[in-house]
């Protein structure tokens, strides 16, 4: 199965740039490869199941079925009922994701396919370059600047986990894997941890394995229990800490960002606490150790990068 891909950083809110496209029928509106787009049957054009037929400048006619609409994450996939290209099985979809530590955007575009024989990898480049690629960049200039909607409840009220940190990280995936990847290594570029260690000389990609580290004065265990190099992701536990908390799962997620060869970075968790505490824990999580950590780790990749 072939997979095409591109991505973006877009200068403005995730509420501004999903309110241009959430709209199945808009395209016109922001690409300039689509020249003319309706809804069949005269269905609204958030109901999930619609499909949308329009015309690229070249005059090629293509239909799409929207297969899933969500408002609360951002997302919405689609399928091919007829091709713009000689594929079989086409899903695609796109996902905004805000950035915390300002009011940017990241955007992915991506497409599953097969292709016919003696084809293979013709078409990702075409998807991934002249439609995807060129299609987010005319969106980041449809949208840039575009104000916060008025009375938009982010996530509408349901956010992803209690403490949801996003960042841009100027450096390839492959050079931030690289370092985010070693479980025992964190204490290498976040200030506030030190004598981190595995315990019983664990490997720091053994899923199980225990990381042991003091942040500021307080002793931590942390029990790794996911780790994708596909995904460029891991997720851990605590089994040790001095917080008042229980049940804390975090984990972390790269992604590439395509036009700029820069990563996307999220990092989040949740547990159980009481809602006093809570009042304390979630900014001091969020802001002393996951913002913290991909500030530092931006600024140490900087500097070795020089």
């Amino acid at each position: 199965m072939a997979k095409a891909f591109a991505s973006t950083i877009v200068d403005a809110p995730v509420e501004a740039v999903w309110s241009v496209v959430r709209n199945f029928n808009g395209l016109p509106d922001w690409n300039p490869a689509i020249t003319r787009s309706e809804i069949e049957d005269g269905l609204d054009a958030d109901v999930v199941g619609c499909v949308r037929s329009f015309l690229l400048a070249d005059g090629t006619a293509v239909r799409e079925r929207l297969l899933s609409l969500d408002d609360s994450r951002y997302c919405f996939t689609y399928n091919f009922e007829t091709p713009a290209f000689p594929v079989a099985n086409y899903l695609a979809g796109m996902e905004l994701i805000p950035q915390t530590k300002s009011d940017r955007t990241f955007v992915r575009w991506w497409a599953e396919f097969d292709e016919q024989p003696g084809d293979e990898g013709k078409y990702v480049s075409i998807v991934s370059d002249g439609v995807f690629a060129a299609g987010l960049k005319a969106l980041s200039g449809k949208v840039a600047g575009m104000a916060l909607p008025a009375d938009v409840e982010r996530w509408q009220g349901l956010r992803p986990a209690k403490v949801f940190t996003s960042s841009v990280i100027s450096a390839p995936i492959q050079t931030v894997w690289a370092t985010m990847r070693d479980f025992a290594g964190m204490g290498g570029w976040h200030d506030d941890i030190t004598q981190m260690h595995m315990l019983n000389s664990a490997r720091p990609d053994k899923i199980s394995g225990v990381r042991d580290f003091l942040f500021g004065e307080g002793a931590l265990w942390e029990q790794l229990t996911y780790l994708s190099d596909t995904e460029h992701a891991f997720r851990y536990r605590i089994l040790k800490s001095p917080m008042p908390w229980l049940n804390y799962h975090a984990g972390a997620r790269l992604y590439p960002v395509t036009h700029s060869g820069q990563t996307f970075a999220v990092w989040t968790a949740d547990w159980t606490a009481s809602p006093q505490d809570d009042l304390t824990l979630i900014p001091t999580v969020h802001e002393n150790v996951f913002q913290k950590a991909f500030d530092t780790l931006e600024e140490g990749l900087r500097v070795r990068q020089r």
